[in-house]
């Protein structure tokens, strides 16, 4: 009936997990969601050595599922025969399902060790091993501890992996002492939700966004107007729900109840209501203009966040950033230019595009990024790794200006951006017309995401395969 994942479903939200179980199709596809599953898999198993040799339980059906009742079993003989570490140690109570990611035996019993490839401690983690803890004792194993082993972020790497620093364990005992007590009520409540033929009635809560985006917001928000208060730029979910709770949901509502006093919103809501023509800030647009300085260059990077560090300096999800694109216009109505750098994948991409970046952008010149915040910690991290390159490189982050900042300002607004200021809202709002400037039309890789996944494995790839992927990258 439940298992740590499902029991932690039903906490966040009971209909998420009766949808979960019974509806699994309503969620739309989650492209990263592989990527995260392989993060995770591996954070569990470079963590098995963590406390030296250990038995893994995990089996395997022929059809390659996993074999549970055999892990179990398993799980029950090492146990009786004082096996020191476990590890995907298996327990199930009146159908009740956990695996314990380390099992490490104490002198009066087991402590129990839940691996995350997060870098600090959460609620959800506390309520995950809560859960664990109620299943191996009912199973009548005695819990002496409970852990969490996560990832050290200050951790440096030198150029060889050492565990012991890549994690670090944090001592969950009073947090999950305040989620025991809860667990067999919760055990009862959800097993009377998963023995339901329909889904229980359940309204908008906090449980929606926390402490994960629900995969069903799109099911459980059909009766909602589009657009509703839900979409108001740079509205938080907690003050949207407290509009929802007390009525105010469509845009119509917001204008009635008169709380919204920002411009740009109050634009947003305008502009949708009355279907308006694009508002442009002449004078405005006209200062931003006036504050930039040829020759401009438009620099844009792409990064991999590798979870395990994999260059000497770094740290586990540092930013590395191994592409950039640079447009660039020499005098006023000149013409466009483009240089671009594009690192070999499977090795230290850093130095290198720091020097071509330097050798492309004069040190004082006029940059323009959009969400400039990005670019200049990365310029900034740069600069801090190669101290030569450094005094030319804080004077290009020095220079940067921000892109974004006349649609923050409200200084153009159309109803296609819909309350959304990314660029990938902007751009296709401001030229509808041109499917080369949507990022849906791209082939291969489409966003940042996807060539932050796609770049550590070219190396991998058959030759002809890497090379279309490189061009498509770019």
């Amino acid at each position: 009936m439940l298992s740590q994942s499902r029991y932690c479903l039903f906490t966040q939200c009971p209909k998420c997990l009766w949808l979960r179980v019974n509806r699994p199709e309503l969620a739309p596809e989650d492209p990263a969601l592989a990527a995260r599953m392989e993060t995770g898999n591996a954070i569990g198993d470079m963590a098995m050595g963590l406390f030296g040799k250990f038995t893994e339980v995990t089996a395997y059906r022929p059809d390659g599922r996993l074999d549970l009742s055999r892990m179990i079993t398993y799980t029950e003989e090492l146990i009786r025969a004082g096996e020191e570490i476990i590890c995907e140690a298996s327990f199930s109570y009146k159908g009740n399902y956990c695996a314990v990611d380390i099992l490490k035996k104490d002198k009066d019993g087991y402590a129990i060790y839940e691996v995350k490839s997060s870098t600090h401690a959460a609620l959800i983690y506390a309520t995950d091993i809560a859960y664990q803890k109620y299943v191996l004792e009912q199973c009548g194993v005695h819990v002496t501890g409970t852990y969490l082993v996560c990832i050290n972020n200050e951790y440096v790497y030198d150029g060889a992996l050492d565990i012991a620093k890549f994690f670090k364990i944090i001592d969950m005992a009073d947090e999950v002492e305040g989620q025991y007590p809860s667990v067999k009520e919760n055990i009862v409540a959800a097993e009377q939700v998963l023995a339901g033929t329909e889904a229980p009635v359940c309204d908008l809560s906090v449980g929606c966004r926390s402490p994960y985006d629900c995969a069903f917001w799109d099911y459980c928000t059909v009766h909602l107007p589009k657009p509703s208060v839900f979409d108001l730029y740079r509205f938080t979910f907690e003050k949207a729900l407290a509009y929802y709770q007390r009525g105010v949901v469509s845009f119509e509502d917001v204008l009635r109840d008169g709380e919204m006093k920002n411009s740009v919103r109050a634009l947003q809501i305008h502009h949708e209501l009355h279907e308006c023509e694009p508002h442009v800030d002449k004078d405005g647009i006209r200062k931003y203009l006036d504050s930039l300085s040829f020759p401009l260059y438009f620099l844009d990077f792409e990064t991999m966040q590798p979870v395990v560090p994999q260059f000497v300096g770094t740290r586990p999800y540092q930013q590395i950033p191994f592409q950039y694109s640079l447009h660039y216009v020499l005098e006023e109505e000149g013409d466009v230019f483009h240089k671009e750098f594009l690192a070999e994948s499977g090795v230290d991409p850093r130095r290198a595009l720091a020097e071509h970046l330097c050798a492309d952008i004069p040190a004082d010149a006029c940059v323009l990024a959009y969400n400039k915040g990005f670019e200049c910690a990365r310029i900034r991290e740069l600069a801090s790794a190669f101290p030569d390159l450094a005094e030319h490189l804080l004077h290009i982050a020095d220079n940067i200006e921000d892109l974004i900042d006349p649609f923050r300002a409200g200084y153009y607004y159309t109803r296609a951006i819909n309350g959304s200021f990314s660029i990938k809202s902007v751009l296709p709002a401001l030229y509808p017309d041109d499917p080369a400037l949507d990022y849906h039309n791209l082939k291969g890789v489409h966003n940042g995401s996807e060539a932050m996944d796609i770049f550590p494995k070219i190396k991998d790839m058959p030759p002809r395969m890497h090379r279309q992927r490189s061009i498509r990258s770019r």
